[in-house]
């Protein structure tokens, strides 16, 4: 099997799984979409506080591994900074954004809603699949 767990190169998954944390923790903090998806999302403030971040920045990193995991799956050991990238993005644009639009139609969610959450995915799809496609 040639997409077998050997062949995976675990350095850039983990890599790429950092990355789109870190890019997650920028994009919904103050500094870029956070206030507005807050208020798209109908958290209230005191909501947030009284959450257990441990749980949701431990589930969110495991589930970031999961999806760069099956990227890097998918792409394969002969893939290069090109196909990743390409890959990437159409992994977030196509499957990502698509299946979210999908559900957010029916969820009623707003389109600001759905463009904050859906380039963050085509943003950390396409960069996970440069990082993975270029780092041999």
């Amino acid at each position: 099997m040639e997409n077998s767990f050997q062949t995976l190169n675990w350095l850039a998954i983990i890599a790429a799984t950092l990355l789109s944390f870190i890019i997650g923790a920028v994009w919904y903090s103050p500094v870029l979409f956070g206030k507005v998806w807050q208020r798209e999302a109908g958290l209230s403030d005191e909501r947030l506080k009284n959450s257990n971040m441990a749980v949701i920045f431990g589930g969110a990193l495991l589930l970031i591994f999961i999806s760069v995991f099956n990227l890097a799956m998918f792409l394969g050991p002969k893939s290069d900074l090109k196909f990743g990238i390409i890959a990437g993005f159409l992994t977030g644009f196509g499957w990502v954004a698509a299946s979210l639009g999908v559900l957010y139609l029916f969820e009623r969610k707003s389109l600001k809603f759905f463009f904050i959450n859906s380039t963050y995915n085509i943003i950390c799809f396409t960069a996970s699949g440069a990082i993975i496609g270029v780092w041999k």
